[in-house]
């Protein structure tokens, strides 16, 4: 059990990840896109702004976090969410839909690295410290479990009302995220620590820097969750791979889904993770590695149960690898620090892409593999 003040937390995080992504648009906005007229460069070009923005804005968004308000960055971001759907609805051209990107990227960026700020500070301001890779998997797991009601909600409302309804549902549901962001409980941070890496007055990103680069095992560690958070990239391929392994077209939404609420599970089971050594983690993401090795040699139906069975064990150590750079941060630049953690997640995710477009999924895996192979070394204690 949590104390009353870390479980008051908890739920209105959960409540709040739930409300910002069990979104309707997210499984349309590209049909959207082709409906409104733009060619399948045109959809490209514009996923590529919402990256780049998502990119550029990472750090700073992280130090925005540290130097103000991690509750108020979490609030603006679902803001700036439901401000890029509005612009979509309001002008549905190319400059539009890339305003609207633009405004998404930059809430995006707002939340990464502030969410995991805010739990872990508050978990530890409340005397539930130890607790952080039990509610960020449940955080995580409310993530993939989110994408079942915003999927159901869109089927029913694109029939009803079209794409305005869906778009104006998701305003709703950003602006109803924000507002249950804004009664999150967030502790008061000194200015400064006696363990910062570098001069008390110092700002929050040349606090994380130093940390980084000073702290072998912040280093480590953020190199670690980097890398291992950009496997997630692999998700973009499962209704492909439920595709080329013989599934159904219709039945390609609920195999994606399957997988999906496997993740959640995994998620779920983050904290015995966590308590696990570098080794043990990395054992795990072997058995990961094996079971996509495995999907792959079958390549048939049957298959896809391999694929849940790999994203599940997944999910479990990338909470916990997350969990240990948590651990290690000392400096007051939490928020920071992570953000430079998911702008390697970024990077390694573009990395994974062109892995893909190289050698499919037998490159990917055995990449994959390497890293279970590594993951002790960049874990262990310095």
């Amino acid at each position: 059990m949590y104390p009353p003040a870390a479980r008051i937390l908890v739920r209105r995080l959960l409540a709040w990840t739930l409300l910002a992504q069990a979104v309707p648009l997210y499984p349309l906005y590209a049909l959207l896109f082709a409906d409104a007229g733009m060619s399948a460069a045109q959809i490209s070009a514009l996923l590529a702004v919402w990256s780049v923005t998502g990119i550029a804005a990472e750090v700073p968004a992280g130090a925005l976090a540290d130097r103000w308000s991690r509750r108020g960055c979490l609030v603006a971001s679902t803001v700036l969410q439901a401000a890029g759907y509005t612009v979509w609805l309001l002008l549905p051209g190319f400059a539009g839909f890339a305003a609207g990107f633009v405004l998404w990227g930059l809430g995006g960026a707002l939340a990464s690295g502030a969410q995991e700020a805010l739990l872990y500070d508050g978990l530890a301001a409340a005397g539930a410290g130890d607790r952080y890779a039990r509610a960020q998997g449940r955080v995580t797991a409310a993530e993939q479990l989110a994408q079942a009601p915003g999927a159901v909600a869109a089927a029913l409302l694109v029939g009803t009302g079209g794409y305005p309804l869906v778009g104006w549902a998701s305003v709703a549901a950003c602006l109803a995220a924000a507002a249950v962001a804004a009664r999150l409980p967030e502790p008061p941070r000194a200015s400064g620590a006696p363990d910062d890496p570098g001069d008390a007055d110092a700002g929050p990103l040349r606090v994380a820097l130093r940390e980084v680069a000073a702290v072998p095992a912040v280093r480590g560690a953020a190199l670690a969750a980097a890398l291992v958070g950009g496997v997630d990239a692999i998700e973009e391929y499962d209704g492909l791979l439920a595709a080329d392994w013989g599934l159904r077209p219709a039945a390609v939404p609920l195999a994606v889904v399957g997988v999906a609420l496997a993740g959640a599970a995994g998620a779920a089971l983050a904290g015995r993770a966590a308590a696990l050594g570098g080794r043990a983690q990395a054992a795990l993401l072997g058995a990961a590695v094996a079971a996509l090795a495995a999907a792959g040699l079958l390549a048939a139906p049957p298959a896809l149960l391999l694929l849940a069975g790999f994203y599940g064990t997944y999910q479990a150590v990338l909470v916990a690898v997350d969990a240990r750079l948590q651990d290690r941060i000392t400096g007051r630049a939490r928020a920071t620090v992570t953000s430079v953690a998911s702008l390697g997640v970024e990077v390694a995710g573009l990395a994974l892409f062109a892995a893909w477009a190289l050698g499919g999924l037998p490159l990917v895996t055995a990449l994959i593999g390497v890293l279970a192979v590594a993951l002790p070394r960049l874990l262990r204690a310095a």
